[in-house]
């Protein structure tokens, strides 16, 4: 039998979902009125709305409406042969005979709840399956084309829904990620300066006493040669100590008026012994109109210091630097970027060199990026890496022209 089909009941079934879905951030709460006006508007016994699980592939249940806790206490689908004809046809598919298709899993269970044909629906994202919505109907019965198409448009809504929630979800599990990253770097530089002040007075007292003994010893002798390995790995020491007190304090940054240009060259000019001793070319493409923005100059000319001195550390012998400084007025931002023609960053490490302590140079404490990052992020901006092995490193560096705490002080 062919019902008529009520094409104002279908839109406003329709009406109600897509407005439920942009307005609601609760996923679940569309997914339940899915279930429940589709049953209500076409006379069914019930329905059931399942989400293929990309971990386990299997259907699971979502939501569902009018079918008893006996029925969908059978758990998960997991017949190839339901998600197979559904990729395959693309379409509603109408089972009659619920007692012998192999697309019915719980057949036995299904007969005692008074259902006697199921209609399903794929829900398709990007030409994949992810989700089943399945109607139950207490007779059989034909559908009229109004009444398909409805489901269909149903159907796509529902995929709107199920990919709204993975989007969530995927940004839920970004922003957890963050929380455990920023509150370990918190716990990081606590446990830093405690134990940078410990170890610091103790690294001192060896300095002073080396310092004192080796005025004492004759200048050529294993005796010296001892006390300048120890003053030395003193010094190593007290450096690595003041970087983890840098790390720890995250000071906030004090601003003001600023050149970016200017602080690049005043980088430059005192590396300038460093890049010439290792024969190292410096290229220079500054703008020539740059607007001046609020910066803490000493955080910043540190900052591009760390980057310099990481290049030339990149470049075993002769190669270049290449420095550039661009305003984009039109992305509100003023971006720096220091290029070398070093050995490069192997691409796993690419996700991990703004982590503190974690560093590829035998030497390195792998803080002189940590800092460098937060500085940056202190000042509302963004750096980023990419390099190729063997080719070299670009360290771009990105300043909002209006941060939001120096609008009003830009409108004054």
């Amino acid at each position: 039998m062919t019902q008529v089909p009520n094409i104002e009941t279908f839109y406003r079934v329709f009406r109600d979902v897509s407005k439920t879905i942009h307005s609601s951030a609760r996923v679940q709460e569309v997914l339940n009125l899915v279930t429940k006006k589709t049953t209500e508007s076409l006379g069914a016994k019930g329905a059931l709305l399942r989400i293929l699980n990309l971990e386990t592939h299997q259907m699971e249940v979502s939501a569902s409406y009018g079918l008893s806790d006996r029925y969908l206490s059978k758990g998960h689908v997991s017949k190839e042969k339901i998600i197979t004809d559904l990729c395959r046809l693309n379409n509603a598919i109408i089972i009659e005979d619920i007692l012998s298709d192999s697309r019915i899993q719980y057949p036995r269970e299904a007969w005692p709840e008074g259902i006697r044909m199921m209609l399903d629906l794929p829900l398709t994202l990007e030409n994949n399956v992810v989700g089943i919505l399945r109607l139950f109907f207490a007779e059989k019965r034909q559908f009229a084309n109004e009444e398909l198409n409805f489901l269909i448009s149903i159907a796509e809504q529902s995929v709107l829904a199920i990919d709204k929630a993975r989007l969530i979800e995927e940004k839920q599990a970004q922003y957890d990620n963050l929380a455990i990253q920023t509150e370990k770097h918190s716990a990081l530089g606590r446990m830093a300066a405690g134990i940078a002040h410990e170890i610091n007075n103790p690294l001192a007292g060896i300095l002073l006493y080396s310092s004192n003994l080796i005025k004492k010893v004759p200048k050529d002798g294993i005796l010296r040669e001892g006390l300048e390995v120890i003053m030395n790995e003193t010094v190593r020491c007290k450096s690595i100590i003041q970087e983890l007190l840098e790390f720890s304090r995250d000071r906030e940054p004090k601003k003001a008026l600023s050149n970016i240009n200017r602080i690049i060259e005043k980088a430059l000019s005192i590396l300038e012994n460093e890049f010439r001793l290792r024969h190292i070319r410096v290229e220079k493409h500054l703008a020539d109109e740059m607007d001046s923005i609020y910066l803490d100059e000493n955080q910043i000319e540190q900052v591009f210091i760390n980057l310099m001195l990481n290049a030339v550390q990149a470049i075993e012998d002769q190669g270049e630097v290449i420095i550039r400084s661009a305003l984009e007025s039109e992305r509100n931002r003023l971006r720096v970027t220091i290029a070398d023609s070093g050995c490069g960053i192997p691409s796993e490490h690419l996700d991990k060199i703004f982590e503190p302590f974690f560093s590829t140079k035998p030497k390195g404490t792998g803080l002189g990026l940590a800092v460098s990052f937060g500085i940056i992020q202190n000042h509302g901006g963004r750096i980023r890496v990419s390099s190729q092995l063997g080719k070299g490193s670009c360290f771009t560096v990105d300043f909002p022209l209006f941060p939001e705490g120096n609008r009003q002080a830009n409108d004054r």
